[in-house]
This record gives C-alpha cells, structure tokens and sequence, in this order.
C-alpha cells in the first residue's frame, strides 16, 4: 500500500514539497517524465526549501524565461503548460502560491512541416513484397482512418467491427467517465474511426482467427524483466503490442533514403489522407469529423494541398477559350 504523504498547509507549503506532490499525482508515466522536466527544474531555479506563497508571479515568469525562453516554440509551450498544470493544481486545493504572469504567455505553434505523401507513393510502399503483412496493415489502417498513430496501436482485436469497417479508439485528451486513479480504457469517451476495404481484406489475414488482445503484435516474446499489463499480451501466443517506437523504427527502415533516421514518420499517413481528401473537395466540417479535431485551425495545419492541386484551381480563374 503507497505511503500517504500529508501536505502543510497555506504558507509552511515549500516549493519542493508542493512540486513532488503535484507530480505524485499523475499516473500516466510519460507524463510523469515529461511534466517532471518542467516543473523539476524550475522549482529548483525558483529555490526548492523556499515557501511556495513567498514566490511572486513575475519570479515564477522569470524562471521559465531563463531556463526555456530561447528555445522553440513548441518547447516553450510545453513546458510553460507544464508549469500551469502545477500552479493550477496547487491552487485548486487552496495552496498559496504564485501564477504564470500574463506576459510570459503561450506563443503561436509555428506552421507544421509534416511532409505529404502522393497516394501513389503510399500505395506502392504498401504494394512492396519485402514488407511484412503486419506492416501494410498498419500503414493502410493509419492512411484510411485518418487516426493517429498511437489511437490505432492501442487497438484491441475486441474492439474492431469488421463487418462495419470501425473501431472506437481512445482519443488524445479523452475524457474520463469516472473520478477514480487508474481508470481503465472503457473507462474513457472513446470516438470512432472508419476505414475502407482496403483496411478490410488485410485483417482477416492479420489476425489469422486470433480473437483477442492487441491487433498489432511483436514477433517475439517479450523477456522476463519487461512488465505489461494484460491488455497489453496476446494470451493465445504470449506476444506483446507494438510499441510506437518499434513502429517507427520498422517504417523508418523501409523508407530511409540516406541512413537511419531519413525515412518516413507515422504521423505522415495522417497529414497525407486528410490533404488528399481536401484535394478531392471534402468540407472543413468534414475533415474535421474524420480527424476529430475540435478548432478550425488544427485541420487548416494539416491541409497541404501538392502543386498539381493547387495549379488545377488555378486554372479556373483563366479566361474562357484557355481552358479547353
């Protein structure tokens, strides 16, 4: 059974006693890791044994100013969230304690440079015969869903409706049914994701009449030291789910052009379907339904029409004997 830790209140609260606490409370460990950097360090800028009410906002602006405030944008960002989430925790269980100040604000996420795929090019890769079933079942899967990579990794067999062609996925940012630590999967709104046959005719042939646990699996067994949680084994042959850093690596190594590290990422089968279907005349409501983005401006991010698309429109404003 985990130790309670007891917490001083109002002004006793030091900076480092209210940071591990803030940090004890998350469960997932990627964000333990990721938050942990944040808030570590500038609770060490701002003096760990310091009380927490005896730090002034603009200290606390300063703070992230010197430790993050000439790196990029999206560093900044993740890292001034990251803080937020700490002093909004702190605050929310009525400790005293310093805020963001309003000029140490988030800044605009620069334009993504995402590279887009041809259609042609995604079909050929998939076409190839050196690429294992597994492969061209995640590639096509992640291309006609529209979904992000680690939405359709987390997959289970128990979740897909073949007949209908979706799979509800847990979604970035989904939000929890119930109040309790450590809720479960289904214990979360989960939204669908729609294929095509494409998708359809690789799966049969991918799960070969397996009936349960993860879609996409390892060829091996993990070892003795490595801990998973039963979602996360295939109970018919023992295998553990692909992580997203073997998948990857695997779409890495067949398209790597000049060493480890030139190829391909996941994240541009998801660019890449929804540019094609922007091209093809899908509504802004439309791609937004498909991607499950909440703000305009997200799916705008993603649309990068290629330099046919766009002379094709161009053709339009020519005068009338021109285009024939």
């Amino acid at each position: 059974m985990p130790a309670v830790l007891l917490l001083p209140t109002g002004k006793a609260l030091t900076v480092r006693t209210a940071a591990d606490a803030f940090l004890d409370s998350l469960t997932n460990p990627n964000t333990v890791r990721s938050y942990g950097i944040a808030v570590g360090k500038t609770a060490e800028r701002i003096g760990g044994g310091r009380p927490l009410a005896a730090v002034a906002d603009d200290e606390l602006g300063e703070a992230l100013e010197l430790l993050w405030g000439s790196s990029a944008v999206n560093t900044w960002n993740a890292r001034r969230g990251a803080v937020l989430s700490w002093t909004s925790w702190c605050a929310e269980r009525g400790y005293d304690g310093p805020a963001i100040p309003a000029w140490a604000k988030r800044m605009p996420p620069p334009d993504s440079d995402t590279p887009v795929r041809s259609k042609m090019a995604i079909d050929r890769l998939i076409a190839r015969r050196d690429i294992h079933l597994r492969e061209k079942t995640l590639w096509r899967m992640l291309y006609e869903t529209c979904a992000r990579s680690e939405e359709i990794l987390d997959l289970n067999i128990e979740d897909l409706d073949l007949a209908g062609r979706r799979c509800p996925v847990k979604a970035k940012g989904a939000q929890p049914k119930v109040r309790r630590r450590g809720a479960s999967r289904a214990d979360y709104v989960l939204e669908t994701c729609s294929g095509t046959p494409g998708t359809a005719r690789l799966l049969p042939r991918l799960l070969k009449g397996r009936t349960r646990g993860p879609v996409f699996v390892t060829h091996r067994r993990p070892g003795p030291g490595k801990v998973l949680s039963a979602r996360d084994i295939c109970p018919d042959s023992g295998l553990a789910r692909l992580s997203y850093g073997q998948a990857r690596a695997l779409l890495d190594q067949h398209t790597a052009h000049a060493g480890p590290g030139t190829g391909w990422d996941l994240h541009e089968y998801r660019h890449s379907s929804l540019t094609h279907l922007g091209e093809q005349n899908a509504s802004e409501l439309m791609l937004m339904a498909k991607s499950r983005h909440k703000k305009v401006e997200n799916i705008r991010r993603y649309f990068k029409p290629s330099a046919d698309a766009i002379a094709g429109v161009t053709a339009l404003l020519a005068p009338g004997d021109a285009r024939r």
